[in-house]
């Protein structure tokens, strides 16, 4: 069961990053350290697992536990918020990005654009919906586009 456990939360968490932190993966997979990453923070979690399954805990609540933890460092997602703020705020562009099948890469290249402006304010959950940081984005999104 323990093993199950392991190769579930792997799968889980290459998928979670797959789809809300592409910058994280594109970066691990240059180094060659995509594998590593992932093994190192499921071993991290997987003592909490290993006892929880020793208590009868249902496996549905250790997935969620231990995903929560693996994904703590990784919330918010800075494409995810940047991928709305496109959608949003420039519907033009993002439909011409999409048709063309390149938003994932322009979303990830506004990370890098914007990464000033997410230090600047610390950006976190409790803020991510702070107008003036969305505002900062706007300004730097509009000068990337135009």
């Amino acid at each position: 069961m323990e093993r199950a456990m392991y190769n579930l939360l792997m799968e889980k968490l290459r998928a979670y990053i797959h789809e809300n932190n592409p910058e994280l993966l594109d970066d691990l997979t240059s180094q060659c350290r995509w594998s590593t990453y992932l093994e190192d923070k499921v071993s991290k979690v997987m003592p909490t697992v290993c006892r929880l399954l020793g208590e009868d805990k249902p496996s549905y609540a250790i997935e969620e536990l231990a995903m929560n933890e693996l994904t703590a460092d990784l919330k918010p997602s800075r494409y995810n918020f940047l991928s709305r703020v496109v959608k949003e705020d420039f519907p033009t562009e993002h439909e011409s990005l999409c048709r063309r099948g390149v938003m994932r890469y322009e979303t990830i290249k506004l990370i890098t654009l914007c990464k000033d402006a997410f230090e600047a304010f610390s950006f976190s959950a409790e803020n991510e919906n702070n107008p003036l940081l969305r505002h900062t984005i706007i300004v730097k999104i509009h000068e990337h586009f135009n």
